[in-house]
């Protein structure tokens, strides 16, 4: 359907859409620690999205799409945009939450064609839960998945590890996911927004977690697919737990994400503080176009860091 590829053989495969920039927590590795949910801007229409999404999806046959936000469960008619979604055809429709507001969502959410839903839940203690995301409601995120597992729904766990702050939840958060027969996956803090020029101070390597989870269980690697962010291993009990290492073990050569932000701006790469606009584009060939430029934002190597926040685009 489209020869929009790069000279490594990668092309856009995966949209991910930040639905709005605020949020209902305040953690310390986006935000600076601060609630954003009272500054709440007007957010945009759902058939913005849809229209959005539709042009690309007609240009690049899209398999997955993922809603990020901020915090997407703020956003207004959700329901109606995954509804939309799934009536394009795009086979895979996940979100990526903090949970707050997944108990009284989870439901309807299904419903409307949502398959998969990754949870971010950075500790297994309320007092780590208050110092990473600044704010109380450990039990409302664990109802919340809860929830989405009593919906029909896949769950995961994402796990941002950092030094000094919550290092010594790794194996807290693993023993509350493998009893629920959910995976998780721990992540590299990333050189984003505030943390863009000091994130190695808090950086928790892939090598650290391994040793970590090697003092509870006995593992072995999986093999990495095409494209996946993450390594994956098993554990002796059939347990699966996941490594996000975009910092020592990257997976620029073969990333196939697009993102699409909440006022029509596409980024090809996190490291880029460049968006492009389709907002307004009438033609194919300006939209290929683009789209050719977001691939040229790709980075080759590794991640270089961004100034842009995970509020504005999502992660």
């Amino acid at each position: 359907m489209h020869d929009i590829i790069d000279q490594y053989g990668r092309t856009f495969k995966t949209l991910r859409v930040s639905l709005l920039s605020a949020c209902n927590l305040g953690c310390v590795y986006c935000t600076l620690g601060e609630n954003t949910d009272m500054f709440k801007k007007a957010q945009a229409p759902v058939q913005n999205f849809l229209d959005h999404i539709s042009k690309l999806h007609k240009e690049l046959d899209l398999e997955t799409i993922r809603l990020t936000g901020g915090e997407p469960l703020l956003y207004h008619d959700l329901p109606l945009l995954v509804e939309g979604i799934r009536a394009m055809g795009i086979p895979d429709i996940k979100i990526t939450t903090n949970g707050f507001m997944l108990e009284r969502l989870a439901k309807s959410l299904k419903a409307a064609g949502l398959q998969s839903v990754n949870v971010s839940l950075d500790a297994a203690d309320e007092a780590t839960f208050y110092r990473m995301s600044k704010r109380r409601g450990l039990q409302k995120v664990l109802n919340g998945i809860d929830a989405a597992l009593e919906a029909g729904l896949e769950v995961k766990i994402n796990t941002v590890i950092m030094r000094d702050l919550n290092d010594d939840q790794i194996l807290p958060l693993a023993q509350y996911a493998f009893s629920k027969n959910i995976q998780i996956r721990f992540l590299e803090v990333m050189a984003m927004g505030h943390l863009h020029q000091h994130a190695d101070q808090y950086l928790y390597t892939q090598e650290e977690v391994l040793a970590h989870m090697s003092g509870a269980y006995s593992f072995k690697p999986e093999v990495r697919k095409s494209s996946a962010t993450a390594n994956y291993w098993r554990t002796s009990e059939g347990h699966s737990f996941g490594m996000i290492a975009n910092e020592s073990q990257p997976f620029c050569h073969d990333c196939n994400r697009l993102r699409l932000d909440a006022q029509g701006n596409i980024y090809g790469c996190l490291s880029s503080n460049n968006p492009i606009t389709i907002k307004g584009l009438d033609s194919r060939e300006e939209l290929r176009n683009s789209l050719n430029q977001a691939l040229l934002q790709k980075q080759t190597l590794k991640f270089t860091g961004s100034e842009l926040s995970m509020l504005e685009i999502g992660g």
